[in-house]
């Protein structure tokens, strides 16, 4: 049983939604991120970044900064850029992309489903990271960016859903990445109830991105234990069949030693090897592709060289243990800084000019995971392999914030 709770957010007023919006600040470089601030006065970036253009700056995810982030989300209230929700109800938010269409409802997931694990993770937890962002919602109180929770397909919520986005939206926007945002309000009794209902039908929810934030608004809940709204967490839940699911790829930025031929061969011991004309990308989870020396080649793991267990299969896990680890000696894949990481919806040859400037480097291009995969890693209590997928969609920060 799901629970899933309406709630008062704070969101746009219309006329400045697509002003207010933003990427989540990490996702910009450096220059980018310039660009916007100074172009673009709404932009919740400016919440996020409130020393913009100061000489002098409160250290990196200190209190200090956080409190300046609350002083400038209160200006942007102040301000009525921001206007909060008159009584508790639900949001339903599409986003339109050049690889998919992605429908969600926006509401409060419960930190007790999380904690007794009928909210599922599948990531390992940096205990830094949940400290950090804790700190943060200690001293903001609010939660501006959802995480993604994926559930089991509902034919009932696929009705709502289908009749709630017939009716015109409340913001419609298109954003610089070429990607299109819609939120409808779903203030309706009638259809509260319904989706409140239908979720508590369902057994499982699984993350699909955002472990850290849920992992510290557990945190938080546990030491504000009278706070009501501290019992849930800003959330998307989307239909899980509906994620775009991408690989992570591998940059090996300097393999050593061992020439071309050297480490070719010794990977004979795991791999059927192909050296192809083309680029061209793995047809199956037992297929990887390696760049080297300006070549493409195509691995298949042999069926021998794999163990028994369902984690062993995966195809990132065929990469970390029988070409990083084995050939290699890497180890520790979320904090070697031999290891460069290119998101698979990206052109390829991002990937093969990174290499190319390198001639010690490698590239290997990985086949995307299904969410069988990674539901049933969850289901056994397992983690998946660091930066083994890429998930779609990702959220905007400031279309609905959660307050504490």
């Amino acid at each position: 049983m799901a629970k899933i709770k309406p709630f008062k957010a704070v969101r746009p007023v219309r006329n400045k939604a697509h002003l207010i919006c933003s990427r989540p600040f990490y996702t910009y470089k450096k220059t980018q991120l310039k660009s916007k601030l100074e172009s673009n006065p709404y932009s919740f970036l400016h919440v996020i970044n409130p020393e913009f253009n100061q000489s002098n700056r409160s250290k990196p995810n200190s209190t200090e900064r956080f409190k300046l982030i609350k002083n400038r989300y209160q200006e942007f209230k102040k301000n009525k850029f921001l206007i909060k929700e008159e009584k508790s109800i639900f949001y339903l938010y599409r986003q339109t992309t050049n690889y998919g269409v992605f429908t969600g409802i926006i509401g409060g997931a419960s930190v007790k489903d999380y904690q007794e694990n009928k909210i599922k993770k599948h990531e390992n937890i940096i205990d830094k990271r949940k400290r950090v962002f804790k700190k943060y919602l200690d001293t903001c109180n609010f939660h501006a960016e959802p995480v993604l929770l994926a559930y089991q397909p509902s034919n009932k919520i696929n009705e709502i859903v289908q009749s709630e986005t017939s009716k015109r939206p409340e913001y419609e926007f298109t954003t610089t990445d070429k990607k299109s945002h819609e939120l409808w309000l779903i203030d309706g009794k009638k259809e509260i109830n319904e989706i409140i209902n239908e979720f508590e039908k369902l057994n499982n929810i699984y993350i699909a991105d955002g472990h850290h934030r849920i992992a510290s608004s557990s945190l938080f809940q546990k030491s504000n234990p009278g706070l009501e709204n501290g019992n849930y967490f800003l959330s998307l839940f989307i239909n899980q069949n509906d994620l775009k699911i991408f690989e992570f790829n591998r940059i090996v930025k300097d393999i050593g030693t061992l020439s071309k031929n050297e480490f070719i061969n010794n990977l004979k011991s795991y791999f059927e090897i192909k050296k192809l004309k083309n680029h061209q990308s793995p047809f199956n989870k037992s297929e990887v592709c390696l760049y080297i020396k300006s070549e493409w080649y195509l691995l298949k793991v042999k069926p021998e060289a794999l163990k028994n267990d369902m984690k062993s299969r995966l195809n990132s896990q065929i990469v970390s243990d029988l070409i990083l680890k084995r050939m290699l000696n890497i180890e520790n894949l979320s904090s070697n800084s031999n290891i460069e990481y290119i998101k698979g919806n990206q052109p390829i040859d991002i990937l093969s000019k990174r290499v190319d400037q390198n001639n010690k480097s490698i590239g290997i291009e990985l086949f995307p995971h299904k969410i069988e995969e990674i539901t049933s890693i969850a289901d056994i209590g397992e983690n998946m392999p660091p930066k083994s997928t890429w998930i779609e969609p990702k959220l905007r920060s400031g279309l609905t914030i959660y307050e504490y």
